[in-house]
């Protein structure tokens, strides 16, 4: 598999979606980075992964402050001698009305789900350019690729991203730097991202939708180590993951 030997940076790995691929990922033998702002959470899965034969190791980062980032990037380059993957899991969602004004939280939105992901991209860019190999994964949602009520500020940031990734991939391809992006869009995962919503009826909502039909970030998991084991010269570019339940 071209997974193995691999050396993958994941941002938000404390839990969800990045902790699940970061387990799957190294027990098919990646070497994993994993970065996330809670230090506890990050050395329980990193022994976790020790425990079960894999290759670990974890720095807290901050993905607002570019400097945390490329620290992390550069922590994957000195421990395991090179790069490979960054992904770009790291996102809020605390949805609300426009009406609402949460105006803190979409200031938020846009320094976790939009910026941070150009610091990744600024991070590993220079190094992706130079070795003419590598591969950008960002999580997106389901929110940037169809518009919902209650999910304008959120959704926006994710159509920012779902842009972005797309003109890198078009411009690796006229530059011939060879880098391969992979844009995920998942629909009702289970994860905190529904601890960030503050809105108490948007909160209500969210709660009973997810509970109905909302499934693991395995599965999440499962299409990111497929992204990253196809050959290198395949680019799988989008994948929307729904709960067979959801509508």
């Amino acid at each position: 598999m071209t997974v193995k030997n691999k050396v993958i940076v994941i941002t938000g790995a404390s839990s969800g979606i990045g902790e699940a691929s970061a387990k799957l990922l190294a027990k098919h033998g990646a070497k994993v980075v994993l970065g996330a702002r809670r230090e506890a959470r990050l050395q329980a899965i990193v022994k976790d992964i020790e425990a079960a034969g894999g290759t670990a190791a974890y720095q807290v980062t901050d993905v607002t402050k570019q400097a945390d980032v490329a620290g992390l990037v550069k922590l994957a380059q000195t421990k395991f001698g090179g790069l490979d993957v960054i992904f770009n899991n790291a996102g809020i969602m605390p949805s609300s009305p426009i009406s609402a004004l949460h105006t803190d939280e979409w200031d938020a939105m846009v320094d976790i789900n939009l910026k941070g992901v150009l610091h990744g991209v600024a991070a590993v860019m220079p190094i992706f350019t130079t070795q003419k190999h590598g591969q950008i994964i960002t999580t997106f949602s389901v929110a940037g690729i169809k518009s919902f009520a209650g999910a304008g500020v959120y959704g926006a940031t994710k159509f920012a991203v779902r842009n972005l990734m797309e003109v890198i991939r078009m411009e690796s391809a006229e530059e011939d730097t060879n880098i391969r992006t992979a844009s995920l869009y998942p629909a009702a995962i289970n994860t905190e991202l529904l601890h960030t919503i503050t809105d108490k009826d948007t909160k209500q909502g969210m709660d009973a939708f997810y509970k109905q039909v909302g499934i693991s970030p395995d599965a999440v998991a499962n299409v990111v180590n497929f992204a990253v084991d196809q050959p290198e010269d395949v680019n799988v570019n989008e994948f929307t993951i729904y709960p067979t339940k959801q509508a």
